[in-house]
């Protein structure tokens, strides 16, 4: 399932993206990030290739074969390289040499930005793609994939839109209430509530349980909330003076010294353990991760999970479609991308891999609005994470917000939780690795 695979960039509990260094197990490993521009085939068809990084979903949910059954003179190729630190670098030389580029290239949104910024003059304005519709979509998305002249460069086609995942049976041991709504109260509009929850617990926890999964995953968790994070809208880094960042960093802190954390590094072996021996109560987990979860957890954890409202709406995660204007059928990649990421189509891909849409005319349509989970107990997921995905910032995007959330949770923060630093100098570890990274 995609949600398992899905996790595509790379595998960091402070990084808002899916991790491409994670699973994409399927995925194909070629040199090349597209493949040869779209050909014909020789029996009159039109060949269109599709560049993408991990098990992106497109091709396991049948719309590729919908598509070309719809259009029989067409026929689609997909290319797919696992991590998208390979992916990324060999697309910018590709995009730059205007030469081995797939038709429609797969965009990560922490490299959006950068995208959007650098190589727009050489993307085709899909704003312009007939069918596409900007009131289809969340606007917040919308702009991600769009220069500051209007022209729309990437489509998106999916979000990570954020709650809280928890263990009911060990709340209700620790005297918490356990039905979704009452516990999306207990913190509703306040990420310091969700600390006081957390301290709470831990007075009756069971033994051996811990509130939350790291102390990292609550900082990209709250960080990803705010619209202003790393960058301001000029493109300064501000992510040192920005007192949005200093609460995510201080909020976590406070958990991790108050030994509220299972001390665990998302997406590492221990933090999958952590799930099937059922080590922590809560998690930070956008749409997507729900799938990693029962994977994890396994058969054992099912029923005992559950879903609630986020204590403040944010994203997790999502990608893009772009057409580079190099590729030999721009025209017609430009109607496949449009088709693509139309509601209906990523309403199809919700229901097959769990990527949540990013067009909100999607929302909806009975495959999203009457989506129920039964592992974590009928929770009414496409109404749970559209209103998430309706309520996020649109967020000040930079083309090093991985780089910088990578080294605060991983330099900085994983010291605090994991080693006992100070918080004062994990942050000062972490600000030195950052300066020494963006200074390269």
């Amino acid at each position: 399932m995609r949600t398992t695979t899905r996790t595509r960039a790379v595998a960091l509990a402070a990084a808002v993206t899916l991790g491409a260094s994670l699973l994409g197990g399927c995925a194909e490993d070629p040199e090349e990030p597209g493949g040869p521009a779209g050909r014909g085939d020789g029996a009159g068809k039109t060949t269109l290739t599709v560049g993408v990084f991990g098990v992106f979903g497109l091709k396991e949910a049948g719309l590729y074969d919908a598509y070309m059954k719809q259009h029989p003179d067409v026929v689609i190729e997909q290319t797919s390289i696992e991590r998208n630190e390979n992916y990324y670098p060999q697309l910018l030389t590709h995009l730059g040499s205007g030469s081995g580029l797939a038709d429609i290239q797969a965009v990560e949104v922490n490299n959006i930005a950068e995208v959007v910024a650098t190589q727009s003059d050489k993307l085709v304005d899909l704003g312009k793609a007939p069918g596409v519709s900007k009131d289809a979509y969340l606007d917040w998305k919308w702009r991600q994939g769009t220069t500051k002249s209007g022209a729309t460069v990437g489509l998106g086609t999916d979000v990570g839109p954020q709650g809280i995942c928890y263990r009911k049976d060990l709340f209700a041991k620790a005297g918490l209430p356990t039905d979704r709504e009452a516990v999306g109260r207990l913190w509703a509009g306040d990420w310091d509530k969700y600390l006081q929850v957390g301290r709470k617990f831990e007075k009756k926890a069971p033994e051996g349980k811990a509130f939350v999964d790291s102390a990292a995953g609550v900082m990209a968790a709250v960080t990803g909330s705010y619209a202003e994070r790393y960058y301001d809208e000029d493109g300064k880094v501000v992510y040192k003076s920005n007192p949005r960042v200093k609460e995510a960093w201080n909020l976590a802190a406070d958990f991790a010294t108050e030994g509220l954390t299972a001390k665990l590094q998302q997406f590492q072996p221990t933090w999958d353990q952590g799930f099937a021996n059922g080590s922590f109560a809560t998690v930070s987990c956008p749409a997507w991760m729900l799938g990693y979860i029962k994977t994890k957890a396994g058969e054992k954890g099912a029923g005992r999970w559950d879903v609630a409202q986020a204590p403040k709406p944010g994203n997790w995660g999502g990608s893009f479609l772009v057409v580079p204007k190099a590729g030999k059928h721009s025209e017609e990649a430009a109607k496949l991308a449009a088709w693509l990421t139309a509601p209906e189509q990523q309403a199809k891909l919700f229901a097959a891999q769990g990527s949540f849409p990013s067009a909100s005319a999607a929302y909806d349509l009975p495959t999203v609005a009457d989506s129920k989970n039964a592992y974590f107990g009928d929770a009414p997921i496409g109404k749970i994470f559209a209103k998430a995905a309706e309520g996020a910032p649109v967020q000040t995007l930079g083309p090093k917000d991985l780089i910088i959330a990578q080294n605060l949770a991983d330099v900085g923060m994983l010291q605090v939780d994991q080693q006992g630093t100070s918080p004062e100098a994990g942050w000062k570890a972490a600000v030195k690795a950052i300066d020494n990274a963006l200074d390269e």
